[in-house]
């Protein structure tokens, strides 16, 4: 499916692109609006890292995130574009396909300058500057459409567009990782309710990855095979928790799966990130996304939109990679109508999970609701 992409910078010295699959911006000359008139002041970002010595990970402190915008009214959506009569938004044009720009307001960015590699001159605090990358992803220009309204075409074009940032976001200097991902509903703490993802290039790896990656050397030294890919080989023989299984995919909840609802989608192929699937894979993971989406929004009688978290679980840029595994996890905090699970003493004080329901549970349930 062809596809334009246009870079333009905003106001302030952030990056925007769109992506277009539409006439007569794909094969014509017409180019959406580049000029962002709205002469924004830059925004510092002054991220900074502490390493925790009691649980060996890295802790970001962005202070300037407490101003960042906070549920807005619908006609003061930053994120829908710019038309007549309504203020000035982060999307110069009046109309668009997907969009994708730096956030405004980023956890991780480059810039923080620190006076030492030590707080307080202290050996057992070390602290770094969190020297990533922080993107938003529109989804649609429409405010109230969410993603498994989308058509089929749109859906294509927003994987495309988050294997096109992965790959130039993997190729800066200094990233470890990248995590694309959609919040949706103001209970998982949305901030913005229009129909959005966000992508962090971290200059760490995420404490879920280094125990992924360690849990996955061990494996590889005691069998000599990939632990992702024998996750997935096992499910498949099992077949209990198998949600759907097609050419190039398969949906399944994990065996040992925390989340009240809970989905892993991950490739047949054996690949490292979105950047490596072929067409044939997105075509097939296009249709398989919308499914599984409606699925979550049926979940549930009397939840019309299912809160959700879906991340994409990449390799690492560097060091581990041969280790890593592409797959989608997906997953509620919802534990039953408009009841939310809280992560209260023994899961936030001591990290120790107590599911509310089974695996297999959640997975016949997803069976149950299907189209």
């Amino acid at each position: 499916m062809p596809i334009r992409k246009t870079r333009t910078t905003l106001s302030d010295g952030r990056e925007l692109i769109y992506f277009d699959d539409t006439e007569p911006y794909v094969g014509g000359d017409a180019t959406r609006e580049l000029h962002d008139g709205r002469g924004l002041t830059p925004v510092t970002a002054l991220s900074t890292m502490r390493y925790d010595v009691l649980s060996g990970e890295w802790v970001t402190l962005a202070a300037h995130r407490m101003d960042r915008t906070f549920l807005p009214a619908a006609d003061e959506c930053p994120l829908c574009p710019t038309r007549p009569g309504h203020p000035a938004t982060e999307i110069p044009a009046d109309d668009y396909d997907v969009a994708v720009f730096e956030n405004r307001f980023p956890s991780l960015a480059p810039g923080a300058v620190l006076d030492s590699d030590h707080v307080d001159g202290e050996s057992l605090w070390p602290q770094r500057p969190a020297d990533g990358r922080c993107e938003v992803v529109c989804f649609t220009s429409d405010h109230d459409r969410a993603f498994a309204q989308l058509p089929l075409s749109r859906v294509r074009t927003v994987l495309d567009a988050l294997r096109d940032r992965t790959r130039e976001l993997s190729a800066l200097p200094g990233i470890a990782q990248v995590y694309c991902f959609e919040n949706r509903g103001e209970e998982i703490g949305v901030t913005l309710a229009h129909p959005h993802g966000q992508i962090y290039a971290y200059p760490t790896l995420p404490p879920r990855t280094a125990v992924l990656l360690r849990q996955a050397e061990q494996h590889r030294t005691r069998t000599g095979r990939s632990l992702l890919r024998d996750v997935l080989d096992a499910e498949r023989r099992a077949g209990t928790r198998v949600v759907v299984e097609g050419e190039r995919w398969t949906a399944y909840v994990p065996a040992a799966a925390r989340w009240p609802v809970e989905l892993h989608v991950a490739p047949h192929r054996d690949v490292a990130d979105l950047t490596e699937l072929d067409d044939a894979e997105l075509d097939e993971l296009s249709h398989l996304y919308l499914d599984l989406l409606g699925r979550l929004d049926r979940f549930f009688d009397g939840v019309d939109r299912l809160p959700y978290i879906a991340g994409w679980h990449q390799a690492p840029v560097g060091g581990g990679r041969e280790l890593g595994r592409l797959y989608l996890q997906v997953f509620s905090l919802m534990r039953s109508p408009h009841r939310m699970k809280f992560l209260a003493g023994s899961e936030s004080g001591m990290g120790a999970w107590i599911s509310d329901t089974t695996p297999e549970r959640i997975a016949a349930r997803f069976r149950e609701v299907a189209p």
